[in-house]
């Protein structure tokens, strides 16, 4: 229902009587049979019923409530008007539509706050925070609300999340918040009580694991889980000295940005100590081997580099490597490549530790886990992002002989690894992949994108490659005309990454050089989601082609 309201004008203009300008007011998700009698040009006094308030069934599922708006012009609007806009053009309808508190005068607590904005968070988090904690994109977004695939602003703009392998079985699975929920308001303690949660949670994540991987370890993130891996390592062996590849992350703990290239060699690093060795990565596109015996020569390096690192000292404690490399570059490992890794490092009596914290749980569709891709049963496994799809849980996962080596007396504890709400959670996401049919799902949907991102390969010069497995995707920009010898061009990734968040799709860039865009999204991105991404990359990458 929209009333007209003749008001002096205080201007003395005339708009419509004389000495009268008329205002509008709109009223919403009322009663059809309230409003059965009404008819146009119906006039009401002041203080006289208009209309009453649906109940759910005839209110579009809502609770009974009001939507009330304040109109200063109808726009040749005849018989509706729009109650609701997209955020962008916010602006624009507030010019028609004034604040509406300014006649019902509801008090702010009644509101609730409005967002706060952008501008001011910063401010906030520059007196508070840390300045080497980062922010993505050049105008940083105001996120409140997670659904699935999608990310939500302030101003109720929908992302779909392209980059997120954290929120594996999407943004706030109601699964796994009530199973949260639950558990919380019962019981959150420690290991050093009996539990049967933690238990069936490691009976059940061990079932997904070849043998003899059978023994897990509870933390609470990646870089836990991986800082324990060299503690399991060391006490098996006896040694110090750590293989890891060229451009690796494995997390921000100090005894890991010792292991990870990616930091040590960065800005503000100071190199990798003695007892740490760097193989080549193994990149066949822009690497230091490339051509058909690419992989070959690769498997050689890796077996070359733990070779000179036993023979340089006391012998090799462990290699560690990602199942597919993320901060990398987002690359599939040769063929071949982690078994080399594995056989030189046994060999010399050391183990070998699978970091599958970024591909691990069903992303890469094939497989469960990354390193069954390269056909290999390490010594450890370390898990984290998405075990507890948002919730800070992470494991190890090791054999038998290993776990007993550890227990040198020496106790482990964790306060908060294995409590009963990380683990009603970890249990929550391994339901959801399962009855979801989740590993197939990111095969399917990461096929689809593949075969567009490589048909847009084929069509710019500047798409040097197209890389990955399932829902773990790299596409490599280069410098236009530099296909003999690609030179990367972290400029252009950047602006595509700018304009593609513009078009509401959120990415990253990554790589030594950081002219990777990584594709990661949660396995419940759907195939429309896929096809619009393919669309609105394809708008871009055309534009920079226009361009020249």
């Amino acid at each position: 229902v929209i009333l007209e309201h003749r008001l002096a004008d205080p201007d003395g203009e005339d708009r419509g009587s004389e000495g009268e300008v008329a205002v509008f007011t709109l009223y919403g998700h009322l009663s059809r049979a309230s409003i059965r009698d009404l008819a146009r040009g119906q006039a009401f006094e002041a203080g006289d019923p208009i209309a009453g308030v649906g109940e759910t069934s005839e209110n579009g599922g809502w609770w009974p409530h009001l939507h009330f708006q304040l109109m200063v012009d109808l726009l040749d609007q005849v018989g509706d008007f729009p109650g609701v806009a997209p955020p962008d053009e916010r602006l624009a309808w507030r010019s028609a539509c004034p604040d509406p508190n300014r006649i019902l005068r509801l008090p702010s607590a009644v509101l609730g706050d409005k967002p706060t904005q952008a501008t001011e968070l910063r401010a906030r988090r520059a007196r508070v925070l840390g300045p080497s904690l980062s922010l993505s994109y050049r105008d940083p977004l105001h996120i409140v609300r997670g659904e699935g695939a999608e990310l939500i602003d302030a101003d109720g703009r929908r992302y779909l999340d392209l980059v997120n392998n954290v929120c594996q079985v999407g943004h706030c699975h109601p699964r796994v918040a009530r199973a949260a929920a639950r558990q919380m308001a019962v019981l959150n303690t420690n290991t050093r009580y009996l539990h049967d949660s933690i238990l069936d949670y490691a009976e059940r994540l061990l079932a997904t694991f070849p043998d003899p991987l059978a023994v897990c370890f509870f933390v609470n993130s990646g870089s836990e889980a991986n800082d324990l891996a060299l503690r399991l390592a060391r006490t098996a062996t006896g040694r110090r000295d750590i293989v890891c590849v060229d451009a690796a992350y494995h997390g921000n703990l100090t005894s890991l940005i010792e292991i990870s290239p990616y930091k040590h060699d960065g800005p503000g690093g100071q190199g990798p100590p003695p007892w740490v060795h760097v193989a080549p990565l193994p990149d066949v596109y822009r690497g230091r081997h490339r051509g058909a015996d690419a992989a070959q020569r690769y498997a050689a390096s890796v077996t070359d580099t733990v070779g000179r690192a036993a023979a340089g000292g006391d012998g090799v404690a462990a290699f560690i490597a990602e199942s597919l490399l993320g901060c990398g570059g987002q690359i599939e490992l040769p063929a071949g490549y982690l078994d080399a890794a594995y056989r030189a490092v046994r060999a010399d009596g050391g183990v070998a530790i699978a970091d599958e914290v970024q591909v691990g749980f069903a992303r890469l569709g094939s497989h469960f886990w990354g390193f069954e891709s390269q056909g290999v049963v390490p010594d450890i496994v370390t898990l984290g992002k998405p075990i507890g799809n948002g919730h800070p849980l992470g494991a190890v996962v090791t054999t038998r002989a290993i776990a007993d080596a550890f227990a040198n007396g020496m106790e482990y504890f964790n306060t908060f690894g294995g409590n009963p709400v990380s683990c009603a959670i970890g249990l929550a996401v391994l339901d959801v992949i399962a009855e979801e049919g989740l590993q197939n799902h990111a095969g399917l949907v990461g096929d689809r994108l593949l075969r567009g991102l490589r048909e847009l390969r084929d069509r710019h010069s500047f798409v040097g490659d197209v890389r990955g497995r399932g829902l773990f995707l790299g596409i490599e920009l280069v410098a236009p005309g530099s296909a003999s010898d690609p030179a990367p061009d972290a400029e252009l990734a950047s602006f595509v990454v700018e304009r593609l968040k513009e078009r509401r799709f959120l990415l990253s860039t990554d790589g030594p050089d950081h002219n990777v865009i990584k594709i990661k999204p949660p396995l419940v991105i759907g195939a429309e989601d896929a096809d619009r991404f393919l669309a609105a990359l394809a708008r871009t990458l055309g534009e920079i082609e226009r361009a020249g």
